[in-house]
């Protein structure tokens, strides 16, 4: 089966919105054998909607829109696409009742506000599909060439609940038993560049056992990325496992992880394993580290605490780095770092100590120490290891990639628990 996709928008257009519904659509598609074909997004405009729908279906027949079913002016995708069938709106009371009632259900009091009434126009002949998740129901249309939309509301958590409860059942009804996938796996790589992963891999940089390699740099480092097209789900795994196998001695330790895996779980792991308890030192991160590691569920257990030490005060009364250090080597420094992490180890009686110094921007450099330099220093049971980067982007981005250097720090320490 073949399938568009059309999200809706004008602030997806205009950019104030990240599209990851689309993205969302496409993953959950291709794992259940749905070939996505082409994705399009269009603004509010009944006409552009419309046009986009109709593109499509002489293309697939088979659409799939978010967005534009909401209760405002600007929804008007129902409209535009019943137009395009011939077909004009009902209001279905049913569907009225069934939207006050998640009103109630939600705490607002006094009556359902007017416009919500608009979310219980259905175009004629259109099945309704339930929507647990929030009070637009969504719609699908289909006409006498059984070329069908499925219209979906935008938020991206309603949406994500209906493509689950809903949209895959009903297209996996429709393709029958026998079905092909496409399917993905992807080795998530640190503390490497993209080149040289590339030279690393040597004849397998293009391709793996026949599967094209693609290569995903991000904040979070390198993701090697294999898929497979046309197989059977039990074939598609099988090469995938051989593949990666094949892979994973090439590359080595530069490899945290599979997949979605966060480098920040990995450490929680294998820290947890050994029984090592973490503190953290942070001065240009302003506690990102620590918000990276306690956003993991059960992380509790192994995080203790710890010290925003963005003032060299703060780094010489709660952390004990000695003044003479920053005199003589500034803050920035290996010197400094190395005493954060063991200061803030020793003063939280902890077993790991991480520490990260460095001049996030977009101020505040010299030709000597410039704009994204990074010092990070993690101790452990009192064995000291520090490495710097000058990392490239804004302050945010900054801000991240010495997040994960140091995380990768601590993980090459403790090696496999």
């Amino acid at each position: 089966m073949k399938i568009e996709i059309i999200t809706i928008g004008d602030e997806l257009l205009l950019g104030f919105t990240t599209d990851t519904n689309a993205a969302y659509l496409a993953r959950e598609l291709a794992g259940h054998g749905v070939e996505v074909v082409r994705r399009a997004t269009v603004g509010d405009d009944a006409e552009a909607i419309a046009a986009a729908v109709r593109e499509a279906l002489d293309r697939t027949g088979a659409v799939i829109t978010t967005g534009g079913l909401g209760p405002t002016a600007d929804d008007l995708t129902k409209p535009a696409i019943a137009a395009l069938f011939g077909r004009r709106l009902e209001m279905r009371e049913d569907i009225v009742a069934m939207i006050e009632e998640r009103f109630r259900q939600y705490g607002f009091k006094g009556q359902m506000p007017v416009s919500n009434r608009q979310q219980a126009l259905v175009p004629e002949g259109a099945r309704v599909l339930e929507n647990r998740h929030g009070s637009a129901p969504g719609i699908w249309i289909e006409d006498e060439r059984n070329r069908w939309v499925a219209m979906l509301p935008g938020v991206p958590r309603e949406m994500r609940g209906m493509t689950l409860d809903v949209i895959i059942p009903e297209v996996e009804a429709r393709m029958g038993s026998v079905r092909e996938v496409v399917c993905s796996r992807t080795l998530r790589c640190m503390g490497i560049s993209e080149s040289h992963l590339a030279d690393l891999l040597g004849d397998r940089a293009r391709a793996v056992r026949g599967l094209p390699v693609a290569y995903l740099p991000s904040l979070a480092g390198i993701d090697l990325r294999l898929t497979t097209r046309g197989m059977s789900a039990a074939d598609a795994t099988t090469l995938l496992d051989a593949a990666i196998q094949e892979l994973r001695p090439i590359i080595g330790e530069h490899i945290y992880g599979e997949d979605e895996t966060d480098l920040a779980g990995v450490v929680l792991q294998r820290s947890r394993a050994r029984g090592f308890r973490i503190a953290v030192a942070e001065s240009c991160t302003g506690g990102m580290l620590g918000a990276r590691l306690t956003a993991i569920p059960g992380s509790s257990e192994v995080v203790l605490g710890g010290i925003i030490a963005y003032d060299d005060v703060v780094k010489v009364n709660l952390l004990g780095v000695d003044p003479a250090t920053i005199r003589a080597h500034g803050a920035v420094s290996e010197q400094t770092a190395r005493e954060m992490a063991a200061g803030v180890r020793d003063r939280m009686e902890a077993d790991i100590g991480i520490a990260i110094t460095g001049i996030a921007g977009p101020g505040g450099g010299t030709p000597a120490k410039p704009v994204g330099l990074v010092w990070i220093a993690v101790d452990v049971d009192g064995q000291v290891r520090a490495s710097h980067r000058v990392y490239p982007g804004n302050r945010e981005e900054i801000r991240q990639r010495a997040s994960q250097g140091a995380l990768d720090l601590v993980r090459r320490m403790l090696g496999n628990a």
